[in-house]
């Protein structure tokens, strides 16, 4: 008897409020107002899909590094990041050419280091965002001993 494949299914709700917003849910999850951004008509101090695209890649870059730290057991103090994704005109259509995302991350033991940085370069190929897009995403890291 055969199992069937893994396949996980997500499912969000958007409704339009007005101008160009909107709000989008999930069951059990807080909503999110979400715009059209500035830059193509739309508005200030809102989450635009362009934010959302490049702080997923973000989240998902720090869970998958989360999972790899807890598999290995590796004590670790903190995790900051910040990811710039880079919009551009290619041929004739506006997309993102690179996402680049720099983690600072403090650890207590030097033996860490290299399990450290051997983990943050699996991480595009694990990342689940970053695997299913064509955009390249590009980890800068600084691991400090504290």
């Amino acid at each position: 008897m055969k199992g069937q494949p893994v396949q996980y299914r997500y499912v969000t709700h958007l409704k339009w409020i007005g101008e160009k917003k909107g709000i989008i849910s999930s069951e059990g999850k807080p909503d999110i107002n979400v715009a059209c951004p500035p830059e193509f008509g739309g508005h200030e101090k809102i989450w635009s899909p362009e934010d959302l695209f490049v702080s997923s890649v973000e989240v998902c870059t720090m869970t998958t590094f989360l999972w790899f730290v807890q598999k290995e057991r590796i004590r670790l103090k903190s995790y900051t990041s910040t990811a710039e994704g880079v919009a551009e005109l290619v041929g004739k259509n506006f997309q993102f050419s690179t996402i680049h995302i720099w983690l600072k991350i403090e650890i207590s033991s030097e033996q860490d280091r290299k399990r450290v940085a051997s983990i943050i370069e699996r991480i595009p190929r694990f990342c689940l965002i970053s695997a299913s897009i064509t955009t390249e995403v590009e980890i800068h890291s600084e691991i400090v001993l504290t």
